[in-house]
């Protein structure tokens, strides 16, 4: 079979899994050496492979160890990229070592995504709205702003004029007392 990304193979072997009664999660992940791109995938079985006994004999535990969920299972669909971006198919292991039960299922993940994503949505509305009241307080602040700067500069050049005058009054004072002085 082929596929046109490695997303819609995933797809087909998640709705596959779920027709047969198991679930399914990436495994490997092979990667181009010439530019790093993403070349292979594997997805397999969730009850592949076992729990390493590190974390089921933890002595620090505080919580009892969870069940073991992983029971060997060999069952995989391996993909890889080939020339002109389509996907194929070239391992594929059917037989799992466990019972298939399609009713015991959980909902997909998908399925819990988008039921968060419209509270994401609200929550993406909400902030938005308030960005925006907080953008126009933030812009009147601003224009207040620039009336007190641009009364300070009035007020600082209408200072600097009663200074210019003060001081030339003082000069015509002193000049004055300066000629009398000479004059006596």
């Amino acid at each position: 079979m082929e596929f046109e990304s490695a997303e819609e193979a995933r797809e087909f072997y998640e709705m596959y899994g779920r027709r047969m009664g198991f679930t399914i999660r990436n495994n490997r992940t092979r990667r181009s050496l010439k530019d790093n791109s993403i070349i292979g995938r594997e997805y397999v079985c969730s009850k592949e492979g076992f729990r390493a006994e590190k974390y089921a004999n933890r002595e620090s535990r505080v919580f009892p160890s969870r069940p073991a969920t992983r029971e060997g299972c060999n069952a995989m669909l391996r993909i890889a990229a080939k020339d002109g971006g389509k996907w194929v198919i070239y391992g594929f292991v059917k037989e799992h070592n466990h019972e298939l039960n399609p009713s015991k299922i959980p909902p997909r993940r998908s399925h819990r995504i988008a039921f968060s994503e419209d509270e994401k949505d609200l929550q993406i509305r909400q902030l938005s709205t308030e960005l925006h009241r907080e953008k126009k307080k933030s812009a009147a602040y601003q224009e207040q702003l620039c009336l007190v700067l641009k009364y300070i500069e009035e007020h600082t050049q209408q200072l600097a004029l009663k200074v210019n005058v003060v001081t030339s009054n003082m000069r015509e004072l002193e000049s004055e007392e300066q000629e009398s002085s000479y004059s006596d």
